[in-house]
């Protein structure tokens, strides 16, 4: 059994510093790693990458993370990176990492993820080369997601992103922005990559639980919708991802 400690949309400024890592005093009793699904900063800055690392060090156990639309908007996106990496926290973008905890090698693929909508309504590579270049970026991160879940040699894949794999998280937004929320194709990667549960933010008046097509899984971890510093979930290893439901998710 793993324990996952998730939470995505904290968005630290810089007047921020003291705000978060109170909230992770005894995390270690609660779980094995914390997982977070983007928007780390409020509004992509280094001033307040070097705000949510200090934050994040603070934690007793591995932090894992990926970026999201806040942590790209002033282009400062491999800065911000770089200085959480600098204070221990796994940034993953296409690539995986690996935690040992409950005697199971927990693995965690990551990326940000884009927008394009899901099926039914849906953009596609087709006319302007502005929509051909938005639906392309969200094809070529949802193959990363795959091929980093397919990279995993563990008892436990777990996708890790910032928009949303399905409609079903984004219940409470308004339908007309969906589109800008998520995409199937992370969905599918998601399935394909045989992870076992999904982890998202970023729809921050969505729900909570969701399901892909594939049956796993998924959580809008978004702070404003669990209302609280994180979210816990236990998760079992199976011998068949596609069957495996989260024991406590």
């Amino acid at each position: 059994m793993i324990r996952i400690a998730a939470v995505g949309d904290i968005h630290l400024g810089t007047d921020s510093r003291g705000s978060f890592a109170p909230c992770l005093a005894g995390i270690g009793d609660l779980a094995d790693v914390l997982l977070v699904a983007g928007d780390l900063t409020q509004h992509g800055r280094v001033s307040e990458a070097e705000v949510a690392a200090g934050e994040l060090a603070t934690s007793e156990i591995p932090v894992i993370g990926v970026l999201g639309n806040h942590d790209h908007h002033s282009d400062q996106a491999d800065e911000v990176a770089a200085v959480l990496g600098q204070a221990g926290v796994e940034m993953l973008e296409g690539s995986a990492a690996l935690v040992r905890a409950g005697g199971c090698r927990l693995g965690v693929a990551g990326v940000k993820g884009f927008g394009g909508g899901f099926a039914g309504a849906s953009g596609s590579d087709f006319g302007e080369p502005q929509m051909k270049a938005f639906v392309r970026h969200t094809k070529e991160v949802s193959a990363g997601l795959r091929a980093a879940l397919e990279s995993l040699e563990c008892d436990v894949r777990v996708a890790l992103t910032h928009y949303a794999p399905v409609p079903d998280t984004l219940a409470g937004e308004r339908p007309e922005i969906f589109p800008f929320l998520g995409s199937y194709h992370l969905a599918e990667a998601v399935d394909a990559g045989g992870a076992q549960l999904a982890l998202h933010g970023h729809a921050h008046g969505g729900t909570e639980k969701g399901r892909t097509a594939g049956g796993v899984p998924v959580r809008n971890v978004a702070r404003p919708v669990i209302g609280k510093a994180f979210a816990l979930y236990e998760v079992s290893a199976r011998l068949d991802p596609a069957a495996a439901v989260p024991a406590s998710v």
